[in-house]
């Protein structure tokens, strides 16, 4: 069975992002983020895709990414751009961008998709999709890429997700020069 892996950028108080409709552009993690992104981060990132031969997005992460990549090229642009992408959304009709939109009940379409032949799923990004996967226990691993930077606004981790108490177990940490330390929990 695949693993489905989720990644998600972290900023010492929680901020994961900012609200929307924004009315803190600074919580964007392109904006905190970009000064830790070095060569550890790249190639930490680029082992996580290496494992991976999908992606599962929700429609936020799957607008912003496809905005982001879709344009550039090279060998990890090339191989987000041609994985296949399965987007989560109550809202979009259709999709883009090598992307199947997810039909139906959500948990059981991931569940199939994990139960089919291949590498991880890699799914980046944490916001309303969780709510469903981590109630159906569907995610095999976190990688929470905490930054060393104080937002004070914005999105936190898991806001109004509104589900019960998940316990998790520390499985790895990863420390960078940058001072980013991944930490890598699976399920208890």
């Amino acid at each position: 069975m695949r693993k489905l892996i989720e990644s998600t950028f972290v900023s010492l108080d929680g901020v994961i992002d900012d609200t929307r409709p924004s009315t803190a552009s600074r919580a964007e993690p392109q904006h905190w983020g970009r000064p830790y992104w070095d060569e550890d981060h790249a190639g930490y990132s680029a082992k996580l895709m290496e494992s991976a031969d999908a992606l599962l997005l929700g429609r936020v992460t799957y607008e912003g990414f496809k905005e982001a990549w879709s344009a550039q090229s090279g060998p990890h642009a090339d191989h987000i751009n041609n994985m296949p992408k399965y987007v989560a959304s109550r809202t979009l009709t259709e999709t883009s961008w090598n992307a199947t939109l997810i039909q139906g009940d959500v948990a059981e379409e991931v569940a199939k998709l994990k139960e089919q032949p291949g590498k991880n799923i890699l799914k980046w990004g944490t916001g309303e999709l969780d709510r469903v996967l981590v109630e159906h226990g569907l995610v095999d691993e976190f990688h929470f890429w905490y930054f060393p930077a104080i937002v004070g606004a914005g999105k936190h981790l898991f806001e109004g997700a509104g589900f019960d108490t998940t316990h998790l177990k520390l499985a790895d940490i990863n420390r960078f020069a940058s001072g980013i330390v991944v930490h890598v929990y699976v399920p208890k």
